[in-house]
């Protein structure tokens, strides 16, 4: 009897594996010629595999499935139209078309599967191979413990599995995660006398890079070249998928080397686009641009995959005279741009506050017969509401409504953070009111956009209301929210209320960043009280939380209690701890040492500053200027400043 297998492996998350299984004749029982050694290095990994190869005919208990539970139902009134049950053929010649055009109901192959089980004799393993293949693809999530409970049923019933019925419950183990059962079956199909395929090897390899086991599926494609078998494309195409998605550009890039020194199977241009796109989401863009010179020298031709992925590299680091330039040569070689790749564009217009541009492409992009989407139109009334031009984006709401296109929560967020951005905050909130008319509820964003616009305009009150609110309504507040709101309590002076709201936030479970520290420790400096700011200061020296912020703000709260020793030494540390100080930090203890009248210290930090690159800010050097004319400094301090000048 088949011995039971627990896999440590992780339920699969990932898309259903492509690739064709094909019920045709059953290939020819050859020797398999592996010696024993042999396969048994290729089935042991990282660990011993201890398993029993399953006989024949053997008996599951399958009154215990829970897979085979969920078949076992009275089919007797289900009725297909137009097929004559009577005449086999008529029969079978059905089962082959309605699998090859695929099924949407579960119940459909089930029907055709109990119906087929009926037959005598039996029909062959290859028109039950049909129906497996097919409810292996049903989307969105393929019944794939029933397919195996199903082949047992078969096993059961005397009929001798083909290597095409193994590989498509390798595939399924695979994609359910059992990767250990789906090595078994690659043993199950040597004992029975067929050849290993690719595809049964692609199918493992597949396997460990859905479960995470990358590692396990470079050493299985490395091995099962050695025993000399040729990987295909599309066994290529599922390693550079499991590389790029576990960000290993240099992995990919080698195994792209090898496989083209190897020279049996080259690379195409989907391996190519695997490849760009990982480098650009790393922003490894000269790299990519590399690649793309690469393929089109090899012949390989970009296709439109390949120029989004490469506009929307450019887009994320906002070269969008490169991202337009892109969009030239993709016009010039008769690949006709999407709508994602005008809308890409027209983001990045937006963000770089070229609005006008936008527009132009937005226009453009009409006329040559694409219908705007609505994500096309959210982000160009989002760059309006972001230049505060409202009754723009007013227009092009009206406008998305006219052509069909209903506004979403994103669209109704962005003009909310316009009207707040534009101090209008009655008018964000009556859009907050029609929402739920619309169909539509506030998300997360909505509700932060308002309640950050509040606590700006000091409204406290009405922003704790609406954080509550955001609470009754189901929503959790994140960590964004937590600090706006304490921003607003720092910033109007009521500190304790602050303090108890940090401490609110870390019960309710939300993790503070950086921010959060930053928002309270400046607000206890402004409040005067240094000795919780630095207690809070030194924790996140301790977690190696700091930034180059946190220092400024604390360099700024010794000089505000006149502690400039303080303020230099720390300044002194920060470089030791390998935060460099900027233009604000230096202006920061430059205006301290100037307010204290130390000018010759203040003037020795302005020469490191301006040796880093800075430069003194418009209020450092009014400071400058005054002390020129004050009646407290000395002569000789007045002289090294008109030195300073003339130098300057």
């Amino acid at each position: 009897m088949m011995r039971t297998l627990r896999s440590t492996s992780g339920v699969l998350g990932g898309a259903f594996l492509h690739l064709h299984f094909h019920g045709g004749t059953s290939t020819k029982l050859l020797p398999f010629h592996f010696h024993g050694s042999s396969i048994s290095k290729l089935l042991h990994f990282s660990r011993p595999f201890p398993f029993l190869l399953p006989d024949f005919n053997v008996s599951f208990p399958l009154s215990n499935s829970p897979c085979f539970l969920f078949t076992r139902r009275n089919y007797s009134n289900y009725a297909i139209h137009n097929v004559e049950f009577d005449n086999p053929q008529l029969f079978l010649k059905f089962v082959r078309q309605q699998s090859k055009l695929g099924f949407s109901n579960i119940d459909n192959p089930l029907s055709l599967f109990h119906h087929m089980k009926s037959l005598r004799p039996l029909p062959s393993i290859v028109d039950f191979n049909q129906i497996f293949t097919a409810m292996s693809k049903m989307r969105p999530q393929p019944p794939l413990s029933t397919v195996i409970s199903l082949s047992k049923q078969l096993q059961l019933l005397g009929l001798r599995p083909n290597d095409y019925s193994l590989n498509i419950m390798a595939n399924c183990y695979c994609q359910l995660g059992n990767v250990d059962l789906g090595l078994s079956i690659l043993a199950y199909i040597i004992k029975l006398g067929y050849q290993p395929s690719i595809v049964t090897f692609t199918t493992l390899i597949n396997g460990f890079i859905h479960t995470n086991h990358l590692n396990q599926a470079v050493r299985l494609l490395e091995k099962i070249g050695k025993l000399g078998f040729q990987p295909t494309i599309v066994t290529y195409g599922s390693m550079f998928k499991g590389l790029c998605r576990s960000g290993n550009n240099a992995g990919a890039l080698n195994l792209l080397r090898n496989m083209e020194s190897d020279g049996h199977c080259m690379p195409n241009v989907v391996i190519y686009n695997t490849i760009i796109d990982s480098l650009c989401k790393d922003q490894l863009l000269s790299q990519a641009l590399n690649l793309f010179k690469e393929m089109k020298a090899k012949r390989i031709f970009p296709n439109v995959v390949t120029y989004n992925t490469l506009i929307r590299g450019m887009c994320s680091l906002g070269q969008w005279k490169e991202g337009q330039e892109i969009l030239t040569e993709m016009l010039g070689n008769s690949i006709h741009p999407t709508i994602e790749t005008y809308s890409m564009l027209i983001d990045m217009y937006c963000k770089e506050g070229k609005v006008g541009e936008a527009r132009a492409l937005f226009e453009y992009m009409i006329k040559r017969g694409l219908v705007p989407s609505i994500i096309t139109y959210s982000t160009l009334l989002d760059g309006y509401c972001l230049r505060g031009e409202m009754d723009e984006a007013e227009k092009m709401l009206d406008l998305m409504v006219k052509d069909g296109c209903e506004p979403s929560v994103v669209t109704y967020s962005s003009l909310i953070n316009g009207y707040c951005k534009a101090k209008k905050i009655d008018r964000a909130f009556g859009l907050l009111q029609e929402m739920p008319l619309k169909g539509l509820a506030p998300n997360v964003v909505t509700y932060n956009t308002l309640i950050d616009a509040l606590c700006k305009d000091n409204q406290l009150k009405f922003a704790r209301q609406l954080f509550n609110e955001m609470e009754s309504d189901g929503l959790k507040p994140d960590v964004f929210t937590y600090n706006s709101v304490i921003d607003g309590l720092c910033k109007h002076a009521r500190i304790d209320e602050a303090v108890c709201f940090f401490k609110d936030m870390k019960n309710s479970g939300v993790r503070s960043d950086i921010i959060s520290y930053n928002i309270l420790i400046d607000g206890l400096c402004k409040a005067g009280r240094l000795g919780e700011a630095v207690d809070i200061f030194s924790f996140l020296i301790a977690k190696g939380l700091h930034d180059v912020r946190s220092y400024t703000i604390m360099i700024k709260g010794f000089c505000k209690k006149g502690l400039l020793t303080d303020a230099d030494e720390l300044l002194k540390k920060m470089e030791d701890n390998g935060c460099s100080p900027n233009d604000c930090t230096f202006n920061t203890i430059i205006r301290g040492f100037l307010y204290d009248k130390d000018v010759k210290r203040a003037l020795e930090l302005i020469s490191i500053m301006r040796s880093r690159g800075f430069a003194a800010e418009n209020h450092t050097t009014l400071l400058l200027v005054g002390l020129l004319t004050d009646p407290t400094v000395s002569e000789a301090d007045k002289k090294l400043l008109k030195q300073f000048f003339e130098i300057s």
